[in-house]
């Protein structure tokens, strides 16, 4: 008899939603977790042929003389127009998946979790088997995100969140959703959802 496919389960949700925290728990019960957007970071500055593609695309300024990511310079070209967003998305994201899907291959678990913002926005959704969107009142997760990082507005948050698609579409396209209100606790809606996903049977 064979071994049952090993699911690749995304988990995202709007900024200040929480994903992270909710990511964590998973983690703890033992759940592999691919954190996207840190690792798209650091193949930004070592993974040579995304490096060089960076560069053809927004000239050497993209890098620090030590070798370090420009952060100040390449966000000011990727805001400034959606061709350039589009441009650097599309450069990252494939190189993500692809690294996510030999680091997936590796774990040794039912199911392992693709952690990222961007799920739905960047198209990386539909590489995997089920997605979890986590969800929380906008007021709530702009309050969150200042209490984060004060340095930051909440006019900023809001711009932020406009980007991104909004909870209703996030919710819609998710297999699972869990309720990061303050009104309902998380980690039974957690355990609910790890024991779906490692039932044999499903």
């Amino acid at each position: 008899m064979s071994e049952p496919k090993k699911l690749l389960v995304g988990i995202t949700g709007g900024i200040g939603a929480g994903k992270t925290l909710v990511a964590k728990i998973f983690n703890l019960l033992g759940v592999p977790v691919y954190q996207a957007d840190d690792r798209a970071k650091w193949l930004m500055v070592n993974h040579e042929p995304l490096r060089q593609a960076i560069i053809k695309a927004f000239g050497q300024e993209s890098y620090l003389t030590d070798g370090s990511l420009n952060r100040s310079y390449l966000a000011s070209k990727v805001f400034a127009e959606a061709a350039n967003n589009q441009l650097i998305n599309g450069l990252v994201h494939p190189a993500v998946g692809r690294d996510f899907q030999t680091w997936a291959q590796a774990q040794q678990t039912p199911y392992v979790l693709k952690e990222a913002a961007l799920l739905f926005e960047s198209g990386s959704y539909k590489e995997l088997d089920r997605i979890i969107t986590v969800t929380a009142p906008e007021s709530l997760r702009i309050f969150r995100v200042l209490l984060r990082d004060p340095q930051r507005s909440a006019s900023e948050v809001k711009a932020i969140i406009d980007r991104q698609w909004p909870e209703e579409r996030k919710k819609e396209g998710a297999d699972f959703v869990i309720d990061n209100s303050d009104k309902k606790m998380v980690i039974p809606q957690v355990l609910k959802i790890h024991r779906q996903l490692t039932d044999p049977v499903r």
